[in-house]
């Protein structure tokens, strides 16, 4: 049966196939995943040595290109001049689907801009296998990825989430998991809910659930190996009902102090150290508070 997603007329472009791979199992690899792998000109990998063990496996001989994401930029400009000259193309990641926390988003908008066709082959995603194994609501949620290493990004994108309503799916690796795990009981409190996904699909699978405060407690004395997924509960309705009755008072102080002359930020601080409150919300509250001068 022809396979309608190739090219075969002469002089015209080909096509980027986005293929997922297994997070683990190989038995997760689609059909139409080794259909395509089997049929494209050549692939694009994140790791060319991780991706010859995949081929290998499938009994697959293909030219292997690197795409890397320290070269991302640089390799896009070769693929797509491949592309352009009518090769067909798969871009594989080392897990899963490409371009998510993975290379990819360069290359596909660079292609979407020049017209050159983008096929999704669908497959797994370490994001959703979490997300749905997690228990806890999956009709909203958010992709966070990995967060910033940089403590100040990081800083400010954890009290962005600390106000988050729905479930928030976030990347680790090992070596950060207890440093992240950390930073977030501190913005999200310690009773917010988490599950804990990794080796998934593999033979020591596993989905750890409870609070922050108690995932911190177990796994600084756990040995951390693979690759994390995190999925966390967003902020209730009723607790942020309860916060903004909790804030006022503390509202009040700060207003007083900086009227006073005192800067706000370091009266938030203190305020939020002195009481045990999210410093992040108190300022949060702080400054809806002003805008609409309260």
């Amino acid at each position: 049966m022809k396979e309608n997603n190739f090219e075969e007329n002469p002089g015209t472009p080909g096509s980027l196939f986005l293929v997922a791979t297994p997070v683990g199992n190989l038995g997760d690899l689609t059909e139409r995943a080794i259909q395509v792998l089997n049929r494209v000109d050549m692939i694009a990998a994140e790791d060319t040595r991780h991706t010859r063990k995949l081929l290998s496996y499938l009994s697959i001989h293909k030219r292997i290109i690197s795409y890397y994401r320290e070269k991302e930029k640089e390799q896009a400009e070769k693929i797509l001049s491949l592309l352009e000259k009518g090769k067909n193309i798969a871009l594989v990641s080392d897990a899963g689907t490409p371009g998510l926390s993975d290379p990819g988003a360069v290359i596909v908008q660079s292609a979407v801009k020049k017209g050159i066709r983008v096929v999704p082959i669908p497959g797994a995603s370490a994001c959703l296998l979490a997300l749905v194994a997690s228990g806890l609501p999956t009709d909203r949620f958010i992709f966070e990825g990995f967060l910033p290493r940089k403590k100040k990004e990081k800083r400010m994108r954890l009290e962005c989430l600390a106000r988050e309503e729905r479930t928030m799916v976030v990347y680790e690796a090992p070596h950060r998991l207890i440093e992240t795990l950390s930073d977030l009981k501190t913005y999200l409190g310690e009773d917010r809910r988490l599950v804990i996904a990794r080796e998934m699909t593999k033979v020591y699978e596993e989905f750890w659930r409870g609070t922050l405060e108690e995932a911190v407690s177990e796994w600084e004395v756990r040995k951390s190996k693979g690759e994390f997924t995190l999925v966390l509960e967003g902020k209730s309705q009723e607790l942020i009902v309860n916060q903004v009755k909790d804030y006022q008072p503390f509202y009040q102080e700060v207003i007083k102090r900086k009227g006073e002359g005192e800067k706000s930020s370091s009266i938030i601080r203190e305020v939020a150290e002195r009481e045990g409150l999210s410093r992040s919300g108190l300022y949060q509250y702080y400054l809806n508070k002003t805008k609409k001068g309260d």
